[in-house]
């Protein structure tokens, strides 16, 4: 199985809501970058399915499901201009930031992409020249 199916498959087993806002979520990062890498890691006993994460040139963010949220962590998000007040967790962080989302909560679709483009050119700045 691709690491898109993986994706798929683990998202559709969440059966509510987290499923579909994580699907939109993806589905807003791919049309922000589509060179982005999508890959499943950090699986342990707990979390056989993994944890979801989009990379180009180094992490952009992972998606992890809780009980009463999704929450999409970028990796560098402290480095990142956030002038639309998309992160509203992991503010004290050095290195990262989060955005939480709760059942029935939008995005600024614009900004979010304007977030995750904005974070693949802080990757691309930071990865070794060859």
């Amino acid at each position: 199985m691709t690491a898109a199916q993986e994706i798929d498959a683990k998202f559709a087993g969440l059966g509510d809501w987290r499923g579909a806002a994580l699907a939109r979520m993806r589905r807003l990062i791919l049309e922000a970058d589509p060179d982005v890498i999508e890959q499943i890691q950090w699986r342990k006993p707990s979390n056989p399915s993994g944890v979801p994460t989009w990379s180009h040139a180094g992490i952009i963010c992972t998606g992890e499901t809780y009980r009463d949220k999704v929450k999409l962590t970028f990796a560098r998000g402290a480095s990142l201009e956030d002038p639309s007040r998309l992160f509203n967790s992991s503010l004290d962080g050095g290195t990262r930031r989060a955005i939480d989302f709760r059942e029935g909560e939008g995005i600024d679709e614009k900004a979010f992409k304007a977030l995750i483009g904005e974070a693949v050119a802080v990757n691309l700045a930071k990865s070794p020249k060859p």
